[in-house]
Protein backbone atom coordinates (compact mmCIF):
# COMPACT_ATOMS: atom_id res chain seq x y z
CA UNK A 1 0.00 0.00 0.00
CA UNK A 2 1.52 3.36 -1.04
CA UNK A 3 1.43 6.56 0.94
CA UNK A 4 -1.51 8.03 -1.01
CA UNK A 5 -3.70 5.04 -0.22
CA UNK A 6 -2.63 5.31 3.44
CA UNK A 7 -3.65 8.93 3.49
CA UNK A 8 -7.07 8.18 1.94
CA UNK A 9 -7.75 5.54 4.59
CA UNK A 10 -6.81 7.88 7.41
CA UNK A 11 -9.54 9.76 9.23
CA UNK A 12 -8.84 13.18 7.72
CA UNK A 13 -6.73 12.24 4.68
CA UNK A 14 -3.65 14.22 6.00
CA UNK A 15 -0.01 13.00 5.73
CA UNK A 16 2.73 13.67 8.24
CA UNK A 17 5.84 15.52 7.14
CA UNK A 18 7.88 12.31 7.17
CA UNK A 19 5.22 10.58 5.08
CA UNK A 20 5.13 13.47 2.62
CA UNK A 21 8.95 13.51 2.26
CA UNK A 22 8.97 9.74 1.91
CA UNK A 23 6.30 9.94 -0.75
CA UNK A 24 8.27 12.60 -2.61
CA UNK A 25 11.47 10.59 -2.38
CA UNK A 26 9.62 7.54 -3.64
CA UNK A 27 8.36 9.48 -6.59
CA UNK A 28 11.77 11.06 -7.32
CA UNK A 29 13.64 7.77 -7.08
CA UNK A 30 11.62 6.46 -9.98
CA UNK A 31 13.30 9.02 -12.26
CA UNK A 32 16.12 7.23 -14.17
CA UNK A 33 19.74 8.38 -14.07
CA UNK A 34 20.52 11.25 -16.42
CA UNK A 35 23.40 13.50 -17.50
CA UNK A 36 22.83 17.18 -16.78
CA UNK A 37 24.80 20.04 -18.40
CA UNK A 38 25.20 23.29 -16.49
CA UNK A 39 27.49 25.95 -15.03
CA UNK A 40 28.92 25.56 -11.52
CA UNK A 41 27.87 28.21 -9.00
CA UNK A 42 28.01 28.52 -5.22
CA UNK A 43 30.75 25.92 -4.97
CA UNK A 44 31.61 24.76 -1.42
CA UNK A 45 34.18 22.12 -0.71
CA UNK A 46 35.82 19.79 -0.38
CA UNK A 47 34.56 19.58 3.21
CA UNK A 48 37.47 19.47 5.67
CA UNK A 49 36.07 16.44 7.50
CA UNK A 50 34.14 14.43 4.90
CA UNK A 51 35.75 15.57 1.64
CA UNK A 52 32.32 16.01 -0.03
CA UNK A 53 31.49 18.96 -2.33
CA UNK A 54 28.22 20.90 -2.53
CA UNK A 55 27.19 23.41 -5.21
CA UNK A 56 24.54 24.27 -7.77
CA UNK A 57 24.50 24.03 -11.52
CA UNK A 58 22.49 26.48 -13.52
CA UNK A 59 21.45 27.52 -16.99
CA UNK A 60 19.57 30.60 -18.19
CA UNK A 61 16.33 29.64 -16.40
CA UNK A 62 16.90 27.14 -13.55
CA UNK A 63 19.22 26.12 -10.72
CA UNK A 64 19.52 22.78 -8.92
CA UNK A 65 21.65 21.52 -6.03
CA UNK A 66 24.32 18.90 -6.63
CA UNK A 67 26.11 16.69 -4.12
CA UNK A 68 29.49 15.25 -5.14
CA UNK A 69 30.78 12.64 -2.72
CA UNK A 70 34.51 12.44 -1.89
CA UNK A 71 35.30 9.39 -4.04
CA UNK A 72 33.53 10.83 -7.09
CA UNK A 73 35.39 14.16 -6.75
CA UNK A 74 38.78 12.46 -6.40
CA UNK A 75 38.19 10.47 -9.61
CA UNK A 76 37.17 13.47 -11.77
CA UNK A 77 40.79 14.64 -12.34
CA UNK A 78 40.18 18.41 -12.18
CA UNK A 79 39.35 21.12 -9.65
CA UNK A 80 35.78 22.35 -9.47
CA UNK A 81 35.16 26.09 -9.27
CA UNK A 82 32.48 28.59 -10.09
CA UNK A 83 31.98 29.25 -13.78
CA UNK A 84 32.99 25.83 -15.09
CA UNK A 85 30.71 24.13 -17.59
CA UNK A 86 30.34 20.52 -16.50
CA UNK A 87 28.32 17.41 -17.26
CA UNK A 88 26.98 15.58 -14.21
CA UNK A 89 25.81 11.95 -14.35
CA UNK A 90 23.55 11.09 -11.40
CA UNK A 91 20.08 10.76 -9.95
CA UNK A 92 17.66 12.89 -7.95
CA UNK A 93 17.16 12.44 -4.23
CA UNK A 94 15.05 14.05 -1.48
CA UNK A 95 16.92 14.48 1.77
CA UNK A 96 14.81 13.08 4.59
CA UNK A 97 15.97 15.61 7.17
CA UNK A 98 15.11 18.75 5.22
CA UNK A 99 12.96 17.55 2.36
CA UNK A 100 15.34 19.31 -0.01
CA UNK A 101 15.62 18.02 -3.57
CA UNK A 102 19.21 17.45 -4.70
CA UNK A 103 21.12 15.69 -7.43
CA UNK A 104 23.66 13.08 -6.30
CA UNK A 105 26.50 12.88 -8.80
CA UNK A 106 27.93 9.52 -9.88
CA UNK A 107 30.40 11.08 -12.30
CA UNK A 108 31.40 14.57 -13.51
CA UNK A 109 33.32 15.78 -16.55
CA UNK A 110 34.19 19.12 -18.10
CA UNK A 111 32.24 20.49 -21.02
CA UNK A 112 32.89 23.30 -23.51
CA UNK A 113 35.54 25.75 -22.27
CA UNK A 114 36.04 23.72 -19.15
CA UNK A 115 37.18 20.74 -21.23
CA UNK A 116 39.58 22.98 -23.11
CA UNK A 117 40.97 24.34 -19.86
CA UNK A 118 41.46 20.80 -18.58
CA UNK A 119 43.45 19.89 -21.69
CA UNK A 120 45.53 23.04 -21.35
CA UNK A 121 46.23 22.22 -17.69
CA UNK A 122 47.29 18.69 -18.59
CA UNK A 123 49.66 20.01 -21.27
CA UNK A 124 51.08 22.54 -18.81
CA UNK A 125 51.80 19.80 -16.27
CA UNK A 126 53.45 17.68 -18.98
CA UNK A 127 55.76 20.47 -20.13
CA UNK A 128 56.51 21.39 -16.54
CA UNK A 129 57.62 17.84 -15.82
CA UNK A 130 59.95 18.08 -18.82
CA UNK A 131 61.54 21.23 -17.32
CA UNK A 132 60.46 23.67 -20.05
CA UNK A 133 59.09 26.07 -17.43
CA UNK A 134 62.12 26.02 -15.14
CA UNK A 135 63.46 29.48 -14.27
CA UNK A 136 67.02 28.24 -14.75
CA UNK A 137 66.26 27.43 -18.41
CA UNK A 138 65.03 30.92 -19.28
CA UNK A 139 67.54 33.02 -21.17
CA UNK A 140 68.79 36.47 -20.25
CA UNK A 141 67.17 39.38 -22.06
CA UNK A 142 69.40 42.46 -22.48
CA UNK A 143 68.34 45.45 -20.44
CA UNK A 144 68.78 47.76 -23.44
CA UNK A 145 67.65 46.04 -26.63
CA UNK A 146 68.67 47.78 -29.85
CA UNK A 147 67.06 45.35 -32.35
CA UNK A 148 63.61 43.90 -31.61
CA UNK A 149 61.62 41.49 -33.80
CA UNK A 150 57.80 41.51 -33.48
CA UNK A 151 55.77 38.37 -34.32
CA UNK A 152 52.06 39.19 -34.61
CA UNK A 153 49.23 39.80 -37.05
CA UNK A 154 49.80 42.65 -39.50
CA UNK A 155 46.08 43.40 -39.85
CA UNK A 156 45.28 44.28 -36.24
CA UNK A 157 46.02 47.29 -34.09
CA UNK A 158 48.55 45.44 -31.96
CA UNK A 159 51.49 45.98 -34.32
CA UNK A 160 50.81 49.72 -34.44
CA UNK A 161 50.56 49.89 -30.65
CA UNK A 162 53.89 48.12 -30.32
CA UNK A 163 55.57 50.40 -32.87
CA UNK A 164 54.23 53.51 -31.15
CA UNK A 165 55.34 52.24 -27.75
CA UNK A 166 58.86 51.46 -28.96
CA UNK A 167 59.14 54.79 -30.80
CA UNK A 168 57.90 56.67 -27.75
CA UNK A 169 60.13 54.84 -25.33
CA UNK A 170 63.28 54.76 -27.41
CA UNK A 171 63.31 55.83 -31.08
CA UNK A 172 66.78 54.30 -31.48
CA UNK A 173 65.38 50.77 -31.27
CA UNK A 174 65.35 49.01 -34.65
CA UNK A 175 62.08 47.13 -35.27
CA UNK A 176 61.64 44.08 -37.50
CA UNK A 177 58.19 42.59 -38.10
CA UNK A 178 57.32 38.97 -38.99
CA UNK A 179 53.61 38.70 -39.79
CA UNK A 180 51.51 35.63 -38.95
CA UNK A 181 48.02 34.48 -38.14
CA UNK A 182 47.16 34.63 -34.44
CA UNK A 183 43.77 32.87 -34.44
CA UNK A 184 42.32 29.70 -35.88
CA UNK A 185 43.48 26.20 -36.66
CA UNK A 186 46.35 27.32 -38.92
CA UNK A 187 47.69 29.88 -36.45
CA UNK A 188 50.26 27.65 -34.64
CA UNK A 189 52.03 26.70 -37.88
CA UNK A 190 51.95 30.32 -39.06
CA UNK A 191 53.41 31.57 -35.77
CA UNK A 192 56.20 28.95 -35.86
CA UNK A 193 57.21 30.04 -39.38
CA UNK A 194 57.24 33.68 -38.25
CA UNK A 195 59.42 32.80 -35.24
CA UNK A 196 61.94 31.10 -37.55
CA UNK A 197 62.02 34.18 -39.80
CA UNK A 198 62.44 36.51 -36.82
CA UNK A 199 65.18 34.38 -35.23
CA UNK A 200 67.14 34.26 -38.49
CA UNK A 201 67.59 38.06 -38.29
CA UNK A 202 69.36 37.62 -34.91
CA UNK A 203 67.63 40.39 -32.95
CA UNK A 204 68.21 41.00 -29.26
CA UNK A 205 64.78 39.53 -28.50
CA UNK A 206 61.46 38.54 -30.11
CA UNK A 207 58.08 39.96 -29.08
CA UNK A 208 55.27 37.37 -29.54
CA UNK A 209 52.13 39.48 -29.02
CA UNK A 210 48.39 39.45 -29.64
CA UNK A 211 45.42 41.49 -28.41
CA UNK A 212 42.68 40.25 -26.09
CA UNK A 213 40.00 37.71 -26.96
CA UNK A 214 38.01 34.80 -25.61
CA UNK A 215 39.63 31.65 -24.28
CA UNK A 216 38.81 29.87 -27.53
CA UNK A 217 40.39 32.71 -29.54
CA UNK A 218 43.64 32.33 -27.60
CA UNK A 219 43.74 28.52 -27.85
CA UNK A 220 46.33 28.62 -30.64
CA UNK A 221 48.87 29.82 -28.05
CA UNK A 222 48.20 26.65 -26.04
CA UNK A 223 49.38 24.41 -28.88
CA UNK A 224 52.08 21.93 -27.80
CA UNK A 225 54.17 22.20 -30.98
CA UNK A 226 54.14 26.01 -30.77
CA UNK A 227 55.10 25.90 -27.08
CA UNK A 228 58.09 23.67 -27.84
CA UNK A 229 59.09 26.00 -30.70
CA UNK A 230 59.03 28.99 -28.35
CA UNK A 231 61.12 27.12 -25.76
CA UNK A 232 63.67 26.04 -28.41
CA UNK A 233 63.92 29.43 -30.15
CA UNK A 234 67.59 30.53 -30.33
CA UNK A 235 66.57 34.12 -29.49
CA UNK A 236 64.91 35.10 -26.16
CA UNK A 237 61.13 35.37 -26.52
CA UNK A 238 58.95 37.89 -24.66
CA UNK A 239 55.20 37.21 -24.76
CA UNK A 240 52.34 39.69 -24.41
CA UNK A 241 49.20 37.69 -25.22
CA UNK A 242 45.68 38.89 -24.37
CA UNK A 243 44.99 40.86 -21.21
CA UNK A 244 46.06 40.66 -17.57
CA UNK A 245 44.19 37.48 -16.49
CA UNK A 246 45.01 35.54 -19.67
CA UNK A 247 47.86 33.04 -19.34
CA UNK A 248 48.76 30.63 -22.13
CA UNK A 249 51.24 27.79 -22.47
CA UNK A 250 53.44 30.04 -24.60
CA UNK A 251 53.53 32.52 -21.70
CA UNK A 252 54.72 29.76 -19.39
CA UNK A 253 57.60 28.55 -21.59
CA UNK A 254 58.72 31.96 -22.82
CA UNK A 255 61.72 33.75 -21.37
CA UNK A 256 59.56 36.64 -20.08
CA UNK A 257 55.79 37.00 -19.78
CA UNK A 258 54.01 40.37 -19.86
CA UNK A 259 50.31 41.00 -19.37
CA UNK A 260 49.72 42.96 -22.63
CA UNK A 261 51.53 43.69 -25.90
CA UNK A 262 52.21 47.26 -24.74
CA UNK A 263 53.76 46.01 -21.50
CA UNK A 264 55.92 43.57 -23.50
CA UNK A 265 57.20 46.41 -25.69
CA UNK A 266 57.90 48.61 -22.67
CA UNK A 267 59.87 45.84 -20.94
CA UNK A 268 62.44 45.55 -23.77
CA UNK A 269 62.77 49.26 -24.63
CA UNK A 270 63.52 51.41 -21.61
CA UNK A 271 62.85 55.09 -22.18
CA UNK A 272 65.67 57.47 -22.97
CA UNK A 273 65.07 59.13 -19.62
CA UNK A 274 65.54 55.77 -17.89
CA UNK A 275 68.70 55.14 -19.90
CA UNK A 276 70.10 58.56 -19.01
CA UNK A 277 69.12 58.02 -15.38
CA UNK A 278 70.76 54.60 -15.38
CA UNK A 279 73.91 56.06 -16.94
CA UNK A 280 73.93 58.84 -14.33
CA UNK A 281 73.50 56.29 -11.55
CA UNK A 282 76.28 54.17 -12.95
CA UNK A 283 78.50 57.23 -13.37
CA UNK A 284 77.89 58.17 -9.75
CA UNK A 285 78.62 54.61 -8.66
CA UNK A 286 81.77 54.62 -10.79
CA UNK A 287 82.90 57.93 -9.29
CA UNK A 288 82.26 56.68 -5.78
CA UNK A 289 83.99 53.42 -6.51
CA UNK A 290 86.95 55.22 -8.08
CA UNK A 291 87.24 57.64 -5.19
CA UNK A 292 86.95 54.82 -2.69
CA UNK A 293 89.50 52.79 -4.61
CA UNK A 294 91.93 55.72 -4.78
CA UNK A 295 91.42 56.41 -1.07
CA UNK A 296 91.90 52.77 -0.20
CA UNK A 297 94.97 52.46 -2.40
CA UNK A 298 96.32 55.72 -0.93
CA UNK A 299 95.91 54.36 2.59
CA UNK A 300 97.64 51.17 1.53
CA UNK A 301 100.51 53.14 -0.02
CA UNK A 302 100.81 55.27 3.13
CA UNK A 303 100.95 52.18 5.29
CA UNK A 304 103.51 50.60 2.98
CA UNK A 305 105.56 53.80 3.04
CA UNK A 306 105.53 53.86 6.84
CA UNK A 307 106.43 50.21 7.01
CA UNK A 308 109.23 50.71 4.47
CA UNK A 309 110.57 53.70 6.41
CA UNK A 310 110.50 51.74 9.67
CA UNK A 311 112.12 48.76 8.00
CA UNK A 312 114.89 50.82 6.47
CA UNK A 313 115.55 52.61 9.78
CA UNK A 314 115.70 49.27 11.57
CA UNK A 315 118.08 47.81 9.02
CA UNK A 316 120.32 50.92 9.07
CA UNK A 317 120.39 50.90 12.86
CA UNK A 318 121.30 47.22 12.89
CA UNK A 319 124.03 47.83 10.31
CA UNK A 320 125.43 50.71 12.38
CA UNK A 321 125.42 48.54 15.47
CA UNK A 322 127.35 45.84 13.64
CA UNK A 323 129.88 48.36 12.30
CA UNK A 324 130.39 49.84 15.76
CA UNK A 325 130.84 46.37 17.21
CA UNK A 326 133.41 45.60 14.52
CA UNK A 327 135.18 48.91 15.10
CA UNK A 328 135.45 48.16 18.82
CA UNK A 329 137.34 44.94 18.27
CA UNK A 330 141.11 45.09 19.12
CA UNK A 331 142.05 43.27 15.94
CA UNK A 332 140.78 46.20 13.90
CA UNK A 333 141.78 49.06 16.19
CA UNK A 334 145.37 47.76 16.85
CA UNK A 335 146.39 44.69 14.82
CA UNK A 336 149.68 44.36 16.80
CA UNK A 337 147.65 43.50 19.88
CA UNK A 338 146.89 40.15 18.27
CA UNK A 339 150.60 39.34 18.02
CA UNK A 340 151.25 40.59 21.55
CA UNK A 341 148.44 38.47 22.89
CA UNK A 342 149.69 35.43 21.02
CA UNK A 343 153.24 36.03 22.29
CA UNK A 344 152.00 36.31 25.85
CA UNK A 345 150.00 33.14 25.42
CA UNK A 346 153.05 31.30 24.10
CA UNK A 347 155.21 32.55 26.99
CA UNK A 348 152.67 31.43 29.50
CA UNK A 349 152.43 28.06 27.74
CA UNK A 350 156.25 27.79 27.84
CA UNK A 351 156.34 28.52 31.57
CA UNK A 352 153.66 25.95 32.20
CA UNK A 353 155.58 23.42 30.08
CA UNK A 354 158.89 24.04 31.91
CA UNK A 355 157.15 23.78 35.22
CA UNK A 356 155.32 20.61 34.31
CA UNK A 357 158.24 18.63 32.76
CA UNK A 358 160.23 18.09 36.03
CA UNK A 359 157.06 17.19 37.81
CA UNK A 360 156.15 14.79 35.05
CA UNK A 361 159.65 13.22 35.06
CA UNK A 362 159.58 12.90 38.84
CA UNK A 363 156.19 11.27 38.64
CA UNK A 364 157.54 8.97 35.89
CA UNK A 365 160.64 7.98 37.94
CA UNK A 366 158.54 7.31 40.94
CA UNK A 367 156.15 5.23 38.88
CA UNK A 368 159.09 3.30 37.32
CA UNK A 369 160.57 2.69 40.79
CA UNK A 370 157.30 1.40 42.14
CA UNK A 371 156.82 -0.75 39.06
CA UNK A 372 160.38 -2.12 39.38
CA UNK A 373 159.79 -3.02 42.99
CA UNK A 374 156.55 -4.71 42.09
CA UNK A 375 158.34 -6.62 39.29
CA UNK A 376 161.22 -7.64 41.57
CA UNK A 377 158.77 -8.80 44.18
CA UNK A 378 156.75 -10.76 41.72
CA UNK A 379 159.55 -11.97 39.37
CA UNK A 380 160.76 -14.57 41.81
CA UNK A 381 157.30 -16.00 42.10
CA UNK A 382 156.83 -15.82 38.35
CA UNK A 383 160.23 -17.28 37.33
CA UNK A 384 160.52 -19.97 39.99
CA UNK A 385 158.28 -22.54 38.19
CA UNK A 386 160.15 -21.94 34.94
CA UNK A 387 163.68 -22.22 36.42
CA UNK A 388 163.26 -25.96 37.10
CA UNK A 389 161.94 -26.51 33.59
CA UNK A 390 164.79 -24.47 32.19
CA UNK A 391 167.36 -26.48 34.15
CA UNK A 392 165.92 -29.74 32.89
CA UNK A 393 165.84 -28.40 29.32
CA UNK A 394 169.44 -27.22 29.68
CA UNK A 395 170.51 -30.60 30.95
CA UNK A 396 168.79 -32.29 28.04
CA UNK A 397 170.38 -29.87 25.59
CA UNK A 398 173.76 -30.40 27.23
CA UNK A 399 173.40 -34.15 26.86
CA UNK A 400 172.29 -33.89 23.25
CA UNK A 401 174.56 -31.03 22.23
CA UNK A 402 177.12 -31.87 19.50
CA UNK A 403 179.61 -29.79 21.44
CA UNK A 404 179.45 -32.28 24.24
CA UNK A 405 180.29 -35.02 21.74
CA UNK A 406 183.02 -32.91 20.23
CA UNK A 407 184.53 -32.41 23.65
CA UNK A 408 185.06 -36.15 23.80
CA UNK A 409 187.39 -36.05 20.71
CA UNK A 410 184.93 -36.03 17.85
CA UNK A 411 184.87 -33.42 15.07
CA UNK A 412 182.31 -32.05 12.57
CA UNK A 413 183.41 -31.52 8.99
CA UNK A 414 181.62 -29.10 6.63
CA UNK A 415 182.05 -28.63 2.95
CA UNK A 416 182.65 -25.37 1.16
CA UNK A 417 178.88 -24.87 0.88
CA UNK A 418 178.52 -25.18 4.70
CA UNK A 419 176.78 -28.55 4.58
CA UNK A 420 177.87 -31.20 7.11
CA UNK A 421 179.87 -34.00 5.48
CA UNK A 422 178.55 -37.32 6.72
CA UNK A 423 179.81 -39.55 3.85
CA UNK A 424 183.19 -39.63 2.06
CA UNK A 425 181.34 -39.66 -1.22
CA UNK A 426 180.54 -36.01 -0.60
CA UNK A 427 184.23 -34.93 -1.03
CA UNK A 428 186.93 -35.38 -3.60
CA UNK A 429 190.59 -34.86 -3.54
CA UNK A 430 191.54 -31.22 -3.23
CA UNK A 431 188.29 -30.11 -1.52
CA UNK A 432 188.70 -27.66 1.32
CA UNK A 433 186.70 -28.60 4.41
CA UNK A 434 186.15 -26.91 7.76
CA UNK A 435 186.61 -29.08 10.78
CA UNK A 436 185.00 -28.00 14.09
CA UNK A 437 186.45 -29.50 17.25
CA UNK A 438 185.33 -29.33 20.84
CA UNK A 439 187.48 -26.23 21.25
CA UNK A 440 188.06 -24.28 18.02
CA UNK A 441 188.11 -25.29 14.34
CA UNK A 442 190.51 -25.47 11.39
CA UNK A 443 190.43 -25.72 7.60
CA UNK A 444 192.06 -28.69 5.79
CA UNK A 445 192.53 -29.90 2.25
CA UNK A 446 191.53 -33.45 1.29
CA UNK A 447 194.61 -35.40 0.21
CA UNK A 448 193.19 -38.91 0.48
CA UNK A 449 189.73 -40.41 0.57
CA UNK A 450 189.54 -43.67 2.57
CA UNK A 451 186.62 -46.03 2.23
CA UNK A 452 184.23 -46.79 5.08
CA UNK A 453 185.10 -49.65 7.38
CA UNK A 454 182.10 -51.72 6.44
CA UNK A 455 183.20 -51.56 2.79
CA UNK A 456 186.74 -52.84 3.80
CA UNK A 457 185.23 -55.68 5.75
CA UNK A 458 183.12 -56.61 2.80
CA UNK A 459 186.18 -56.68 0.56
CA UNK A 460 188.13 -58.86 3.03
Amino acid sequence: MNLIEQARKSEDGVLSVSQAVQMANHAVSSIPMATVLGEVTGFRGPNARSGHCYFQIKDEQSVMSVNVWKGVYERCGFTLRDGLQIQVLGSFDVYKGSGKLSYNARGISLAGEGLLRQRVAELARKLEREGLMEASRKRHIPQFCTRVAVVTSLSGSVIEDVKRTLARRNPLVEIQVAGCSVQGAQAPASIMRALDVAAAARPDCILLVRGGGSFEDLMCFNDEALARCVAACPVPVVTGIGHEPDTSICDMVSDRRQSTPTAAAESVAPSLAEIVSAIDVREAKLRRSGAQLVSTRGDVLDNLSRLMDQGMRSRLFAACQRLESFAGRRCLSDPMNMLVDRREDLLRSEERLHDSIPRALARGHEEVRRTSQRLEASSGRLLRPYEASLSQAAASLEALSPLKVLSRGYAVARGEDGRIISDVSAVVLGDVVSVMLGAGAFRASVTEVLPARNEEATKA
